[in-house]
């Protein structure tokens, strides 16, 4: 019999699927963007696999949250939510760079349960849940088990560091390795492709639910900055900033931000 879990996955994977099949007609690097009223760039995929994920994906009793669909709050009544990110990395998808992605997050009862993350242009897919674990293009995954921040792998968002939001962290012990999409970030977290990764600026619930979920599901640990208690699936969907990696390392960078 097939658990829940494992048709939430199958359901994340096909929308994954045919959300990657959409996106396959638009020419990474060649697409025109538009802006959104807070200045955040928008494309015609953005708007297509958004459509593509919500037919796939919802069920009469769920709720949806998207940064590209207009919010109903009558998912603030529901247990499960999908919260997605048609694409996450915008930016990077506008100028070619290979490091953004499509994003689903399954938050039950406000907490990430299940995740899928898909990079296209890097032919890599994350997916994963916490009863089950997180796998990469079907093989199992972990975090990294480095536990002390020397010489640690840390993805920094590339806009983050074109602020000189990273400048207190010039002269850290770890590497800093610059990354577009957060989403894609935590996925890369959870694969063990990196060691850690810190979000200074605050973030949406649509940037990393899914994330989040690879995470901890990969037996890692997501620190949210003021609020690490937090419940997702809020009227207000803007939250601090986070800190991802093992359980260790999150101590060690939780200690250093409060220096």
């Amino acid at each position: 019999m097939t658990s829940g879990v494992d048709k939430d996955l199958d359901k994340i994977q096909t929308a994954l699927a045919l959300a990657g099949k959409a996106v396959s007609v638009f020419t990474p690097g060649k697409i025109a963007a538009e802006r959104k009223a807070g200045g955040d760039p928008v494309t015609e995929a953005d708007i297509v696999i958004d459509n593509i994920l919500k037919q796939a994906l919802l069920a009469p009793d769920d709720g949806w949250l998207s940064e590209e669909t207009v919010d109903d709050l009558s998912r603030l009544d529901k247990r499960r939510v999908w919260i997605v990110d048609s694409i996450d990395g915008t930016r990077e998808f506008v100028e070619g760079i290979p490091e953004w992605c499509i994003s689903i997050g399954l938050v039950v009862d406000g907490r990430p349960k299940a995740g899928g993350i898909y990079n296209p242009q890097a032919n890599q897919l994350f997916l994963g849940a916490l009863e089950v674990g997180t796998f990469l293009n079907g093989r199992n995954v972990r975090v990294s088990d480095k536990a002390s921040l020397e010489k640690a792998k840390i993805l920094a968002s590339r806009s983050e560091l074109r602020k000189g939001l990273w400048k207190p962290f010039e002269t850290a012990p770890f590497e800093i390795i610059p990354m577009g999409s957060v989403a894609y970030k935590l996925a890369c977290v959870s694969a063990g492709l990196a060691d850690g990764t810190i979000s200074l600026a605050p973030k949406n619930e649509w940037d990393v639910a899914a994330g989040i979920a690879l995470v901890l599901a990969a037996g890692g640990q997501v620190d949210i900055k003021d609020d690490s208690g937090r419940l997702f699936n809020r009227r207000d969907t803007l939250m601090a900033g986070l800190t991802a990696g093992a359980k260790p390392l999150c101590v060690h960078i939780r200690k250093m931000m409060h220096a």
